[in-house]
C-alpha cells in the first residue's frame, strides 16, 4: 500500500490534488454561436448585389444588335446580367476584360441597371429586330425569312437571396430569445446553491428581506420612534430577550412565540418594527403579507417553509410580516371559495410553523395590521401570538414628541410652537404630522422665505384637511350668498350649542370638492354622551336649516352634511343603543363574524323601528337647528356679511357678533391661540360639497 501511495506522490512527498471539475460556463453558448455565424459566413453562396456595373444601354445594344449575347437573365427585378457567348469571349478582344491572366473566363456576362424591367424588355427586343431588319438586306425571301425564324434573345428572369439579408431578422430575434432564456435562468437560480437548469424551482423559495448585524441598512432605533410608549415598553422586552434570555429563562420565563402591532394605518406600526430591527442586533427578516401568494398552487406555503428554515438556521431572529391580514382571513367565511383555497393553504401552512409539532425555538414572529378583526382566531390565540400591541392614534403629550422628532429636519423660525401645532391636530396618526411638517416646508419654499413660520403650518393643516384652494373656480354672486349663508349656519348653531365643537375657522374659498368649509376643533374624549351627539347633529343640520330660513327653499350642497348625520344617527339607534324604543341593544358585529351574512340580525319590524327612530332624531335636530337660527336671524345675515366680503372668518369674528357662548366656561389657554386652524380630519365639517 505504501508502495502505491508513493507513486502517487510527487517528488516533493506533497500528496496530488484531484483536478479540478470543470464548470459549465454561459460563455461557451456565446462561443459556439459566434462560430456557427461564421462559418455561414464562409461557405453562403447566397446572393449579393454587385457594388458596381459594367455597361450602359448603349453597350447593350451593340453587343445585341452584333449577336454576341446568349443570354440575359434579370436578378431580383433589380438589374440584367448580359451573358456573352464562349466563342466571342475567348475570339473577340472586345472582350478580352472578362478573361483572367490564364486565358480562362471568371466571369462571361456584363451587368447591367435597368431603372424599368419594361422598357428595358422593349430596348432588348427593338435592338434586336433592328439589327435583323438591316441583315435581311439584299437576301432572298426565303433567306431572309430563316433570318426571321430564329429566336429572340429575351430577358429571363431570376429571383436570388441573401442568406444575411433575409435571415437577419430571425437570427436577431433567435439572438434576443436565447439571451432572454439565459437572464431568467440566472434570475431563478439567483440564491439556488444547485444553480444552473435547478434555479428554476427557487419560485418558491422565500422573497424575505434579511437584515442582520453585519449587513444592515436600517439605521432606525427606538429614539426615532415617538408616541408608542407603551408599545415600545413591550417590544423594548422582546428584544431585550433575546438580547439577555438568561435574565428571564432563569426565573422559568419563555421567549414570547409572536406579537401582534394592531392600529389604524399611519400609527407608526411598521415604524416600530424598523426600530427592532435596528436595535436588536440579531437576523432580521422582513416580508409582505401579499409576498406569499402567488399564481402557482402550492408556492404560498413553500415560502413559509422556506422561511422559517432559514430563521431557525440563523436563530435567535426576527421575522416580521407586514399586512399579515393579506393571508391570516378567517378561513370559511367565502362560501364561493372552496378546501384547495391557495390563501388557506398558506394559512395552515403558517399556523403549523408558529405552533406545530416541529420546533420553533429562538425565533420571534412579528405581524402588523390594521384589520385585526377579520383575521383567523387559531392565528390570534395564545402560543402564535401571544401578545396583542395596540398601537393608536396619538394623544396631546404624544403628539409633541412626533412633531419633535420631525421638525429635527425642518428649518423653523421662534414663531413655531410645538404645544400649539400638537393642539390643533387633534386625530391626526404620526404619518398624517409628518405630512404636515413636509407640506410646511414646501408651502415656505415656495414663498421663498428663509424658514418655515407658524402660518405656514397653518396653511398645510388646512391643505390637507379640506384640500387645495381653488379660487378660480367661477361662482356666481347668488351661489356665493347661499353658499355665505351655509356655512354661516353652521357656525351659529355650533355656537349656542353646549356641547357641539369649538369653532375654529369658517370659509367659502372652494377646497378640493366642496365649495365651503367649516372647521371645528372637537374634544379629545374617550366616550360621548347622547347630548354630546345630538349637538353635534344640530351643528352640522344648521347648513341646510339656514338655507330653508333665510331662502325658504333648499339645494344640493348639503349632501356631505345629510350623509354624515344620518350615520350618526343610526350608529345611535343600532349600535350604542341610545334609543328608549329600540332599547339597549347593540348589532354592531366587532369581530367580523357577519362579513358574508346575507341578512340582518334583527327582524323586519326592528328595521322598521330603527328607520323611524333615526328619522326622528335628525328631524328632532334639524327643527332644533331652524328654531335657533330664526331666533338669532339678524345675527345670522351679519354672520354671513362678513363671510361675503371677508371669505374667510374665525373664532374672534362669530364672537363679535354673538358674544361669549352661553354655555362656556372660562376659555382654556388653548382656545385663545385658536385662530386660523384646522382640526381631525375625521371631525372635520366639509359642506357645499360640489355634485
Amino acid at each position: 500500500m505504501e508502495n502505491n501511495q508513493q507513486k502517487h506522490q510527487p517528488s516533493g512527498g506533497a500528496p496530488l490534488r484531484p483536478a479540478p471539475k470543470k464548470r459549465f460556463n454561459i460563455y461557451w453558448i456565446y462561443g459556439a454561436l459566434l462560430l456557427v455565424f461564421i462559418y455561414l459566413q464562409l461557405t453562403s453562396t447566397g446572393f449579393r448585389e454587385p457594388k458596381s456595373y459594367d455597361t450602359n444601354l448603349y453597350g447593350v445594344e451593340r453587343m445585341l444588335k452584333a449577336g454576341d449575347v446568349s443570354k440575359i437573365v434579370v436578378v431580383n427585378k433589380e438589374f440584367a446580367e448580359i451573358h456573352i457567348k464562349d466563342d466571342k469571349v475567348y475570339g473577340d478582344t472586345a472582350y478580352a476584360k472578362l478573361r483572367s491572366k490564364d486565358g480562362f473566363s471568371n466571369r462571361k456576362y456584363y451587368v447591367y441597371k435597368f431603372l424599368s424591367l419594361e422598357d428595358f424588355a422593349e430596348d432588348v427586343k427593338r435592338a434586336q429586330l433592328e439589327a435583323r431588319a438591316q441583315d435581311t438586306v439584299g437576301l432572298s425571301a426565303s433567306a431572309r425569312q430563316a433570318v426571321w425564324n430564329q429566336p429572340l434573345v429575351e430577358p429571363v428572369p431570376e429571383n436570388r437571396k441573401n442568406f444575411w439579408e433575409d435571415s437577419l431578422g430571425s437570427i436577431i430575434w433567435i439572438g434576443f430569445m436565447i439571451l432572454m432564456t439565459v437572464m431568467i435562468f440566472r434570475m431563478f437560480s439567483r440564491g439556488n446553491p444547485m444553480g444552473g437548469a435547478g434555479g428554476v424551482f427557487s419560485f418558491g423559495k422565500s422573497k424575505a428581506q434579511l437584515y442582520d448585524s453585519k449587513n444592515t441598512t436600517v439605521n432606525v432605533t427606538f429614539d426615532d420612534v415617538a408616541g408608542l410608549e407603551e408599545a415600545k415598553v413591550e417590544v423594548k422586552e422582546i428584544v431585550d430577550f433575546l438580547k439577555n434570555p438568561e435574565r428571564y429563562t432563569k426565573l422559568g420565563g419563555k421567549i414570547p412565540k409572536g406579537a401582534l402591532l394592531v392600529g389604524p394605518p399611519g400609527t407608526g406600526k411598521t415604524l416600530l418594527a424598523k426600530a427592532v430591527a435596528g436595535e436588536a442586533k440579531v437576523p432580521f427578516f422582513s416580508i409582505s403579507g401579499s409576498d406569499f401568494v402567488e399564481m402557482f398552487v402550492g408556492v404560498g406555503a413553500s415560502r413559509v417553509r422556506d422561511l422559517f428554515q432559514t430563521a431557525k438556521e440563523k436563530a435567535p431572529s426576527i421575522i416580521f410580516i407586514d399586512e399579515i391580514d393579506a393571508i391570516g382571513r378567517a378561513r370559511g367565511k367565502n362560501a364561493y371559495t372552496g378546501s384547495n383555497d391557495e390563501r388557506e393553504n398558506t394559512l395552515n401552512q403558517l399556523l403549523t410553523e408558529m405552533d406545530g409539532f416541529g420546533t420553533n425555538s429562538g425565533v420571534i414572529i412579528l405581524a402588523a395590521t390594521n384589520r385585526a378583526d377579520i383575521l383567523d382566531r387559531a392565528l390570534m390565540r395564545a402560543g402564535r401570538f401571544d401578545r396583542q400591541i395596540h398601537v393608536e392614534l396619538p394623544e396631546l403629550e404624544e403628539r409633541k414628541a412626533i412633531f419633535k422628532v420631525h421638525l429635527k429636519s425642518v428649518k423653523t423660525d421662534e414663531s413655531v410652537d410645538i404645544d400649539f401645532l400638537a393642539k390643533q391636530t387633534p386625530g391626526f396618526s404620526g404619518a398624517d404630522i409628518a405630512n404636515v411638517c413636509n407640506e410646511a416646508a414646501l408651502i415656505a419654499a415656495r414663498k421663498d422665505k428663509a424658514a418655515v413660520q407658524k402660518q405656514d403650518f397653518l396653511d398645510a393643516i388646512d391643505r390637507i384637511v379640506g384640500g387645495l384652494e381653488r379660487r378660480s373656480k367661477i361662482i356666481s354672486k347668488e351661489e356665493k350668498r347661499v353658499i355665505a349663508y351655509h356655512e354661516a349656519g353652521h357656525a351659529a348653531v355650533s355656537w349656542m350649542s353646549r356641547y357641539a365643537n369649538p369653532l375654529v375657522k369658517v370659509t367659502i374659498v372652494p377646497r378640493g370638492k366642496s365649495l365651503g368649509a367649516a372647521w371645528y376643533l372637537p374634544e379629545e374624549r374617550q366616550i360621548t354622551t347622547v347630548e354630546q351627539m345630538r349637538d353635534e347633529m344640530m351643528a352640522t343640520l344648521g347648513g341646510r336649516a339656514a338655507e330653508e330660513v333665510v331662502f325658504g327653499r333648499i339645494s344640493t350642497g348639503a349632501l356631505n352634511d345629510l350623509e354624515k348625520v344620518t350615520q350618526q344617527a343610526y350608529a345611535m339607534v343600532a349600535y350604542y343603543g341610545m334609543d328608549p324604543d329600540v332599547g339597549p341593544l347593540s348589532y354592531y358585529d366587532s369581530t367580523g363574524q357577519q362579513e358574508y351574512m346575507f341578512g340582518k340580525p334583527y327582524s323586519e319590524k326592528t328595521a322598521e323601528t330603527i328607520d323611524r327612530r333615526v328619522r326622528g332624531m335628525v328631524e328632532d335636530a334639524y327643527a332644533e337647528a331652524k328654531r335657533i337660527l330664526t331666533e338669532h336671524k339678524d345675527k345670522l345675515d351679519r354672520l354671513a356679511q362678513v363671510l361675503i366680503d371677508k371669505e374667510v372668518m374665525f373664532r374672534d369674528d362669530v364672537e363679535a357678533i354673538f358674544g361669549k357662548r352661553p354655555f362656556e366656561e372660562a376659555a382654556p389657554e388653548a382656545d385663545a391661540a385658536l385662530t386660523a386652524t384646522a382640526p381631525d380630519p375625521a371631525e372635520t365639517t366639509v359642506s357645499m360639497t360640489a355634485l
